[in-house]
C-alpha cells in the first residue's frame, strides 16, 4: 500500500525507536506530527526531517489524560486526521528490583507505559471507528512477552499491560477495520539504556537492535493492505535468547 497519502501521529517521537519511525513514515511521503515531553530533542528530529513533506510537533506528556486528549486533537486539526498511530512512549528506572524499587516509580513506570498509550489510543479510535479503518502500532518489548529480570518488576508488568491493552482492543475493533500490531523488540540502541542498573558498554551497543532496524519493520506493516493484519511481531539481535 503506498503511504504518500497517510498521515501519522507517534507519541514518543522525540528519541529512540520513535524519532527512527517519524522519520521513516516522512521518508516514505506520509504527514507526520510528533510528540514527546522535551521540545529540544522533538526540534531536533523535525530538523533531521528537513527534505521530506514536513513535520510537525508539540511538546506533550502523553501519561496526562488532558495532554493527550488535545495533543490528539491538535494532530488531528494539523494532519487533517490520524491514519496511523505509534505509541511509542516509555520509561524504566535505575532502581527496578522489587527490594530497592520506590512505589512511586512503579507508578511512573506503569502511567507513561501503559496508561498513556491507553490515553491516545482513547482519543483516536472514535474518526478510526468512523472512517472504518486505521492502524495503531504499539512499542512494546519482549519484557511483554517473558518477564525479564534485567527489565525489573515495573517495566515488565507495564509491557505485559500494553501487550493486554493492544490485543483486547484489536480484538474489540476488528470489525470496525482498525489493526493494532504490538511490537516486541529485544535490546536496542535507544537511551532507555542509560537507565541500565550497570553501564552498557559501547561494543554491546553496537551489537543490538538499533532504532532503524524497529522502523524498518513498522514501515512494512503500514504497507500491507488494509485486508491484512500483524497482531504481534518480535524482533531481537541475533545473539539475545528468546525461549
Amino acid at each position: 500500500m503506498e503511504l504518500s497519502d497517510k498521515t501519522v501521529l507517534v507519541a514518543g517521537g522525540g528519541s529512540g525507536i520513535g524519532a527512527a519511525c517519524a522519520l521513516a513514515f516522512a521518508a516514505a511521503g506520509c504527514r507526520v506530527a510528533i510528540a514527546g515531553r522535551q521540545d529540544s530533542k522533538l526540534k531536533a528530529v523535525v530538523a533531521q526531517a528537513a527534505s521530506t513533506p514536513g513535520m510537525e510537533y508539540r511538546a506533550a506528556d502523553v501519561s496526562d489524560r488532558g495532554q493527550a486528549f488535545e495533543l490528539v486533537e491538535w494532530a488531528t486539526r494539523t494532519l487533517g486526521r490520524i491514519d496511523i498511530l505509534v505509541n511509542s512512549a516509555g520509561i524504566n528506572i535505575v532502581n527496578r528490583q522489587m527490594s530497592t524499587i520506590d512505589p512511586a516509580d512503579w507508578d511512573r513506570v506503569l502511567q507513561v507505559n501503559v496508561t498513556g498509550a491507553f490515553n491516545t489510543m482513547h482519543a483516536t479510535l472514535p474518526q478510526m471507528r468512523e472512517r472504518r479503518d486505521g492502524l495503531i502500532i504499539n512499542i512494546s518489548s519482549v519484557a511483554g512477552l517473558r518477564s525479564i529480570l534485567l527489565g525489573g518488576v515495573a517495566y515488565n508488568a507495564s509491557k505485559f499491560a500494553l501487550t493486554a491493552l493492544g490485543t483486547c482492543v484489536g480484538l474489540e475493533e476488528r470489525e470496525h477495520g482498525i489493526r493494532i500490531t504490538n511490537v516486541y523488540p529485544g535490546e536496542v540502541e535507544t537511551p532507555i539504556l542509560d537507565q541500565r542498573p550497570v553501564p552498557v558498554s559501547a561494543e554491546h551497543r553496537a551489537r543490538i537492535l538499533q532504532p532503524s532496524d524497529i522502523s524498518s519493520m513498522v514501515i512494512s506493516i503500514a504497507q500491507l493492505p488494509a485486508r491484512a493484519h500483524v497482531p504481534d511481531i518480535v524482533i531481537k539481535p541475533t545473539t539475545q535468547e528468546f525461549c
